[in-house]
């Protein structure tokens, strides 16, 4: 494990303390929607370039796909919250705690209910058109 994913005597790590603290400050800011896409924007450009390049595709795809969802910063992560605020899909960098694949994750809020069991996070290296679509679906189908 390296210092950041060391868990210290809180049992958090240094990168986790730091999202934390993001969050934290994320719940003062009041945006507006310019404001909060900005925030997204300026983060997914401060991502290393592997995952800046998959972030930057990913925004576009959620954008034109539920364009009702809002861009916000959630724990320093791009995010789409609902027009409740409520966080239903976000992008998780890999190098963030240094994982070896970026995440798709999806919030209770997100609408894929599918039975008893479905997947709320999917694990992206690349995107090609298929992956593409895929995900542009389950967000349309997540976003109500």
């Amino acid at each position: 494990m390296t210092d950041t994913q060391s868990p210290t005597k809180s049992g958090f790590s240094a990168a986790e303390r730091a999202a934390m603290k993001q969050r934290a400050k994320e719940l003062k800011l009041q945006q507006s929607r310019e404001e909060s896409t900005q925030a997204v924007l300026d983060r997914i450009a401060e991502l290393a370039e592997a995952d800046r390049v998959l972030a930057e595709r990913i925004h576009a795809i959620i954008t034109e796909a539920a364009p009702q969802l809002t861009p916000r910063t959630w724990y320093g992560f791009p995010a789409y919250a609902n027009a409740e605020g409520k966080i239903v899909v976000f992008f998780k960098d890999a190098a963030k705690f240094k994982d070896r694949y970026a995440t798709l994750g999806f919030e209770t809020s997100a609408q894929l209910d599918d039975g008893e069991v479905w997947p709320v996070a999917f694990a992206i290296t690349a995107l090609s058109p298929a992956e593409e679509k895929k995900i542009a679906e389950l967000v349309a189908k997540a976003a109500g």
